[in-house]
Order: C-alpha cells, then sequence, then structure tokens
C-alpha cells in the first residue's frame, strides 16, 4: 500500500489570532525529505482590524519556503533584502548560520479587506551546510514550470517533473509541486529512486491515493520507491513535497533547527543579546519563549 502514515497536524496560533495547521514536525513523524515543518495558513479573510503581521524574528540551520494561493506579504530580512510575495511565487530563504526576518502584511492593503492562504516549510540544510552564509531568493510565478495533462496542472515549484526543473537551487534533492485538479481526475504519480521520501496534502478537498480516502488538511505519507494514483473526486488543490532524507537527526526549538543542541543554545544567548542582525527599519522583535524550554 503506497501510503505509509497519515498526518494530522495541530491548531497552533501564531499571534494576533492567526491560526495555522502545523503537520511537520509529527510524532513520530519528523520529516518528509529535508522538510521538517509545514505549516498551513488560510484561507482566512482579514479586516482593517487584524494585524497577522509576523515580527522580526532569527532562524538558523534550515530554509524557509513561502508560497501563497491569495493574497499578499511582505518579506525582509537582515541582508537587506524586501520583497513582495504573492501568489504561484516562491520564496527561498536559507537562514544558514544566522539571519532575521519579518512578514507583514503590505501597507497599502492594511485598511482593506482582504484574503490570506499559503504554505510555510521548511527544509533542514546538510549538516555541512548548516552554517553556510545566509541568502534570499525570489522566484517569480511566471518563472516557474508547468506542465498540463487533461483534467490536471501541476506547477513544479522546487525540483523537477515530467522532464521540467524549477528555477529555485536546494542544498539537498527536493521536491514540490503544486496540482490543480479537475472533478474526478486521476493522476499516477510516477515512481522515485528507491530512497526518495514523498507526501501529499490537499489544501482544499479529499483524495483518494489508490483507492484510499485522504481528507483534506491530512498529510499522507507515501511508501518509498512506490508510484501512487492520486484521484480527486470532487476536484482539488494538492501539494507533493518530498526529497533525499535528511543525512541525521535534527533538533528543532522555537525558530532554530540544528543537528547540535549545543548550536541551538549558541544562538538562543545570540537572539536574546541581539547579536543576529536587524533589519533596516525594524525596531521591533520577538523574544525567545520560555527560557526553560529545552530542544526538541
Amino acid at each position: 500500500m503506497p501510503i505509509e502514515e497519515r498526518l494530522l497536524g495541530h491548531s497552533k496560533d501564531i499571534g494576533g489570532g492567526l491560526v495555522v495547521r502545523r503537520v511537520l514536525p509529527a510524532h513520530p513523524r519528523r520529516s518528509v525529505g529535508p522538510f521538517v515543518f509545514f505549516d498551513h495558513f488560510g484561507p482566512i479573510t482579514e479586516t482593517a482590524q487584524d494585524n497577522h503581521d509576523v515580527r522580526p524574528h532569527p532562524h538558523i540551520g534550515l530554509a524557509t519556503v513561502t508560497y501563497l494561493f491569495e493574497g499578499a506579504m511582505m518579506h525582509r530580512d537582515s541582508l537587506g533584502f524586501v520583497q513582495r510575495i504573492e501568489p504561484g511565487a516562491i520564496n527561498w530563504m536559507t537562514a544558514g548560520g544566522g539571519i532575521v526576518h519579518s512578514e507583514r502584511t503590505p501597507e497599502e492593503l492594511r485598511a482593506k479587506t482582504r484574503r490570506l492562504h499559503g504554505l510555510q516549510l521548511w527544509a533542514a540544510l546538510p549538516q555541512h551546510d548548516e552554517e553556510t552564509a545566509p541568502g534570499f531568493t525570489h522566484a517569480a510565478a511566471e518563472s516557474l514550470p508547468e506542465a498540463s495533462a487533461p483534467d490536471l496542472t501541476v506547477r513544479v515549484l522546487i525540483g523537477s517533473m515530467f522532464g521540467k526543473r524549477s528555477p529555485v537551487a536546494t542544498f539537498a534533492e527536493t521536491l514540490y509541486l503544486d496540482v490543480r485538479a479537475a472533478p474526478g481526475s486521476t493522476w499516477v504519480l510516477p515512481a522515485p529512486s528507491p530512497h526518495t521520501e514523498r507526501a501529499v496534502y490537499s489544501v482544499d478537498q479529499p483524495l483518494a491515493i489508490d483507492g484510499a480516502d485522504v481528507p483534506a488538511h491530512v498529510m499522507a505519507v507515501l511508501a518509498p520507491g512506490a508510484e501512487a494514483t492520486i484521484s480527486a473526486p470532487e476536484g482539488a488543490r494538492y501539494v507533493v513535497i518530498g526529497g533525499a532524507p535528511l543525512d541525521g537527526p535534527r533538533f528543532i526549538w522555537w525558530n532554530f533547527v540544528s543537528s547540535s543542541r549545543e548550536r541551538i543554545e549558541q544562538a538562543k544567548t545570540a537572539w536574546s543579546a541581539q547579536q543576529m542582525g536587524k533589519i533596516p527599519g525594524e525596531h521591533e522583535w520577538i523574544p525567545l519563549p520560555d527560557p526553560l524550554r529545552r530542544p526538541g
């Protein structure tokens, strides 16, 4: 059977009343390919009274991957990058040895009623790249390849499929697809190399994978090396994620990811002392959580 595990996720308020569905990390499944974190936010309607800004905060040892279906966000970071994120584009931010960023509502939208719907994933960097120099890459929607089949459109956000490759550079084998499926459509997801890990997650409607029902907002982790027949009886928008498995366990504490507990402790000390960089024009910052909490 191609479904190895089902991950239900849980609700998490990340501030200002913005509740996300956090699917990774899960117990006992901590990752799928390089992805150690999977948040699904929205779809929600925001009003002028809502403030879902994410104030400046730090990261190490990972890359954040942001993708929107609806709405807009403004990214700013300690490297000086300022980038509006809109539907269909990929923002890949390499934290490496340390970066600080914020994600806010664009100023011209604050007084308006607006929609927000998207995903944010974290890809853990390979151990030999955990301390790499931080960086930022924006891939505009029109730069990402797309393949069409009857009743199906597949956008290649990261990695390759159907002979098409995303321009987004990664540190390890990584796959991220955005699939729009018409009602009654079926797609046979080709078998990968035996070691590749993959999972399927629908953001709106239920799926069936090799005849087994998978509700919306449930991640189906596929068995390694097997093809999978994905059906969308009511139509669906779903993603396929995965890649090469991690090269060892990772500790996750707040926004820090590392193969070393000691490195996370160093990052905590540096952030408390405000020594991880500043974002031009930003004067707020999110303090560390409860200092008694240990890396997980």
